[in-house]
């Protein structure tokens, strides 16, 4: 069984039956259970069309569900008016449901929930894997987003920057479990770059490869956090960077700055550096500064004082750094690096113990304790120092 092809199937088939008129609550029920009977049958007799079978069954289910209700004399008619070549187009029906999936109406984890389920084609019970909650509590996540949109018309082009958004955080979530997430939204990035010619599409497409390119890299034999200056680049993929450049440079091109495409352009000064000391840290402050004017986001300024840090001095970095809220997340991480470089490994300490404190996950909270520590054990080595600071 083929079960790569049933999910990359699974939303033009979904969308045949929303444009047929079914609802979207419905019609999604009904294309998991042919899903289901694709696996028992197709094994032992292969479709010669899979997608055609896949309609035709999900169809049939559908009318099976609806067949004492009023409007399936309705449906049956906005079938036979269809053209005998079956759906216009498959791009128009597959964009639908990236756009209905991130609907605004939807909190993000229910969009995200909706998206691996209905575009993705994963089960309920993976998606709650992935996410590591109780199948229940997916499932009721999912149920309401379905609810949700079932009865949204789409007489207006959807916002393909809120589908992005769906998709990035989705690649955000990394991997757990027996679903890698991050592959999964650079699949269906994949995909909608090839419904969508649009260049923030390509930029977070080249973003997500440019990653995930360095992925190999992260983690030491420890299973710790292995920091971007540390990584053994030899680790790193090199089609997947060469992928992610030309998609970048192809998009660039076209003029039509955006953040994707700004943060694809840092991951890829950082992929294109032999050694970390090569790293063009002053054009990648160039590019956060260009992120900051489309963005003004606080997490960029956060980003941007690392960079002026590396480019400019660890004073400069601090300089930067001091006017954002120190409560933002990661700001302890950074005052406490910035802190190092300058010398001062007594305020770096107590910022890497604090960072660790407020760190999202367990990895991150290992790595900042192990950095506290660290230097922890240098200043007793050391001894009293009465010249060092303690600013």
């Amino acid at each position: 069984m083929d079960e790569a092809l049933l999910r990359s199937l699974t939303p033009a088939v979904l969308g045949v039956l929303v444009r047929r008129g079914a609802d979207f609550a419905a019609a999604e029920d009904a294309v998991q259970e042919a899903l289901v009977e694709a696996v028992r049958v197709w094994p032992a007799d292969p479709p010669r069309d899979p997608k055609g079978w896949l309609v035709t069954v999900a169809w049939r289910k559908f009318l099976d569900a609806t067949r004492a209700d009023a409007t399936r004399r309705r449906r049956e008619d906005l079938v036979e008016q269809e053209p005998a070549g079956g759906p216009a187009s498959e791009v128009d029906d597959t964009l639908r449901l990236y756009f209905l999936c991130a609907h605004p109406s939807l909190t993000p984890s229910s969009a995200v929930a909706l998206t691996l389920r209905a575009i993705g084609g994963l089960t309920t019970r993976q998606i709650a894997r992935a996410y590591l909650v109780p199948e229940t509590t997916m499932a009721q996540r999912i149920s309401r987003a379905k609810r949700t949109v079932s009865g949204v018309r789409f007489d207006r082009p959807g916002d393909v920057a809120t589908v992005l958004r769906v998709l990035y955080l989705v690649f955000n979530e990394g991997y757990s479990g027996d679903v890698d997430l991050a592959a999964e939204a650079i699949r269906l990035t994949r995909q909608l770059a090839a419904a969508i010619d649009h260049p923030e599409v390509a930029g977070l497409l080249a973003l997500m490869l440019l990653h995930h390119a360095r992925r190999a890299g992260r983690i030491g034999p420890d299973g710790g956090l292995v920091p971007l200056a540390e990584q053994d680049r030899a680790r790193w993929d090199g089609g997947l960077i060469a992928e992610g450049v030309g998609i970048l440079q192809a998009a660039l091109v076209r003029d039509r700055l955006g953040e994707f495409q700004a943060q694809a352009a840092i991951a890829a000064l950082h992929a294109d550096a032999p050694t970390a000391e090569e790293t063009d840290w002053v054009q990648i402050v160039e590019w956060y500064d260009e992120l900051v004017r489309l963005t003004d986001s606080p997490v960029v300024r956060l980003n941007r004082a690392v960079a002026v840090g590396e480019a400019d001095g660890p004073r400069a970095g601090l300089a930067a750094l001091a006017a954002l809220d120190d409560s933002l997340p990661r700001h302890a991480a950074v005052a406490a690096h910035l802190r190092e470089r300058d010398g001062d490994l007594v305020t770096a300490a107590r910022l890497y113990a604090e960072a660790a404190r407020k760190a999202p996950n367990l990895a991150e909270r290992d790595h900042l304790t192990r950095q506290a520590a660290r230097l922890n054990a240098r200043l007793n080595a050391r001894g009293p120092d009465p010249g060092s600071r303690r600013g």
